[in-house]
Order: C-alpha cells, then sequence, then structure tokens
C-alpha cells in the first residue's frame, strides 16, 4: 500500500506520540510550523526538505565548515611582472581581477572573503582603478604597498578600510630570498585584524546556477593579448574541469607549484583612458560593453552594464538574459577595448 502525504505524516508523528488528526492535516500544509522533533521525524518520511548549506557569497560554494565567516571583503593588490612569478595566495582567492597599468603590464586585485591565505604577494601599489572595482563589496578592506601622490587621494576619499603597508606594519613581511621589490608579502588573518571592522559578508555580486541554460559555444581556449608582459591564455581542462592560465606558452604556476585555475574566466571589454600628467591609466568601469562570460569549456557572448559605481556590474545575454557563473572561483578580465578575444574551438 502506498502512503498519502498525511498517512506519511502521521508514521512521522508516530515517532513523538500520536497526532490529533487536525495537526496532522496541519503540519502536512505547514510543516515548517512543526516542534522539531516532529521535523525531523517528517525529514526522514520525506516530507520536509533539507535547506540548502550556507554557500560564500562571492564563489557560491558551500562555506567553509557549514558557516560564512562575518567578516567584510579584504582586497590585496599583488604584481604580475615576470619577476613577481611565482605569486602565492591566488589560489585562495574568491574573485581575481586583471587590470591593466601603465607600460602594457598588468596587476591583480585578489578579493578574499570566505578562506584564508597565509602569504599573499608580492604586494604592489595602488592605482586609481581599484577603488571602482571594489565599491561593489560594501566597505571591504584593501591592502597594498603604498601609492603616488594622485592615487592616494583617489584612495583616501574612498569608502575603504586602508590597510596598506605603513598602516599595518605588522601584518607585511619581506622576503630576503626575493629581488626588491618584489619581495612584500602579507597574510590574509593579520590584514582583518588590523581592519578592526564590523562589517559582514558583502551581497553577492554573480548570480551561479550548476547548469548553463543560455546560448553558448564549445570553446577550447581563450586569448587574451595584454601585452608581450601580459600575454594571457586560458585553457579549458576538461579533466580537472577548470580553465588553466599561461603566458603564452608558459604555465602560470603559484609559489607551491599548483596551476592557476578558474571555474569562470570573465573577460569585460572597458573603455582605458590616461589621464593628464598620468603615466597609470584608468579603466572606465561605468556604462556598458561587450562581454565574454567562459564556464565549463563554454563560452556566452554578452554584455556587461553598471549604471553607476554604486551599483554592482551584471552580465547579459545578447536578448537581456542575466548570465549565470559556476560556482567557484571567478578571474575577471578588464580587457582594454581595442584588444580583441581570440578563441578556438
Amino acid at each position: 500500500m502506498t502512503l498519502t502525504r498525511r498517512g506519511k505524516l502521521a508514521v512521522a508523528a508516530g515517532t513523538v506520540g500520536v497526532l490529533a488528526p487536525a495537526a496532522v492535516g496541519y503540519f502536512a500544509m505547514f510543516p515548517n510550523n512543526a516542534p522539531a522533533i516532529v521535523q525531523q521525524a517528517m525529514s526522514r518520511v520525506g516530507l520536509v526538505e533539507e535547506p540548502p548549506p550556507p554557500a560564500c557569497p562571492l564563489t557560491g560554494q558551500p562555506a567553509p565548515h557549514g558557516e560564512v565567516p562575518d567578516r567584510p571583503v579584504l582586497a590585496i593588490k599583488v604584481e604580475n611582472l615576470a619577476e613577481a612569478r611565482p605569486q602565492t595566495g591566488l589560489d585562495r582567492a574568491d574573485i581575481v581581477y586583471e587590470e591593466p597599468v601603465e607600460g602594457g603590464i598588468t596587476r591583480f586585485i585578489v578579493v578574499y572573503q570566505c578562506h584564508d591565505a597565509n602569504r599573499v604577494g608580492p604586494v604592489r601599489s595602488a592605482r586609481t582603478t581599484d577603488p571602482d572595482v571594489l565599491a561593489q563589496f560594501g566597505r571591504p578592506a584593501f591592502g597594498y604597498s603604498g601609492s603616488a601622490s594622485n592615487v592616494a587621494r583617489v584612495v583616501d576619499g574612498a569608502d575603504l578600510i586602508d590597510v596598506r603597508y605603513d598602516v599595518a606594519v605588522d601584518a607585511y613581511t619581506r622576503d630576503d630570498g626575493r629581488p626588491s621589490p618584489h619581495n612584500l608579502y602579507t597574510s590574509t588573518r593579520p590584514l582583518w585584524k588590523a581592519a578592526r571592522s564590523n562589517e559582514g559578508p558583502p551581497d553577492a555580486v554573480f548570480t551561479y546556477a550548476n547548469e548553463l541554460e543560455a546560448r553558448s559555444r564549445k570553446v577550447s581556449s581563450a586569448h587574451l593579448p595584454f601585452s608581450s608582459y601580459s600575454d594571457v591564455y586560458w585553457k579549458w581542462s576538461r579533466r580537472d574541469a577548470v580553465w588553466l592560465r599561461s603566458h603564452g606558452t608558459v604555465a602560470h604556476t603559484l609559489e607551491n607549484g599548483s596551476r592557476v585555475a578558474a571555474a569562470n574566466v570573465v573577460v569585460m571589454q572597458v573603455e582605458v583612458t590616461f589621464p593628464p600628467g598620468s603615466l597609470s591609466p584608468q579603466v572606465t568601469l561605468t556604462g556598458s560593453g561587450k562581454a565574454y562570460v567562459f564556464r565549463e569549456g563554454r563560452m556566452v557572448v554578452g554584455r556587461w552594464d553598471r549604471p553607476t559605481l554604486g551599483d554592482v556590474t551584471t552580465f547579459v545575454t545578447r536578448d537581456g538574459e542575466e548570465i549565470p557563473l559556476a560556482p567557484g572561483i571567478t578571474w575577471v578580465e578588464l580587457l582594454p577595448d581595442t584588444i580583441e578575444v581570440v578563441v578556438q574551438r
């Protein structure tokens, strides 16, 4: 005999005593109102769905130890010259932004929230683009080595918690085994401690879905030729189910020997200008532009939208549907709109 929903509930209730028929019917319609011991019994017979585990807001993955850390975003500026490689700590980030700076080189804004990294670096200086990127994350802490006077004015005027090198001195160390100035390192825990922030976790900046329903194209690699210094390739690994990063033909590896990898690579084609008297470029991060979203060996072409710096950047298809990312680490590439993305199937 097959039990009805009410019959199943009666069986569940039998584990805690006999319930009146009216109570059985009530709990069948409103199971969340049942006493905890009854809900447990109902769950065993499939009448109550278990809530999903807490997810990290910036990756969509289950939170470590079942709880999202009660702390704000921490962003750390990391160098990407050849002399700075291999870097460390990138594999512990939630999101990494790659931005163009002077001379055709790029630097990383490495964003942490759910996980810690014992060693991050080499840490280098801030740029005026950084506060515009970080405005999406509430009031984050920002670690960097220093900045030029024009950049300092911009950072000082932003809604950031400044934990740069000369503010949180004890949170940084010099590695005598690396050449200066590519030898400044830090750690997430002392930087969060130095921030002394009561800010909680940020809101999500992406949406996530396990399956991609948007129209997409199968691709095996994406080439982002920022310059000869930063000739970036992302190749899909079916075996590892991640995108693997290279500089030209050289695999991008970290100090621990692991390969730089991402679940998602999001390319924003952006306008890059040079303000009068500045050698460092400014990236325009409001308005809209072409976007490429790479996940699970597929590419979705659409656009990014961000009306103001107070808004979160959204990524939509050509039909205006939001593009969900796969749960996991995301790299966001701020590629000048004068450079084309080259993909291979």
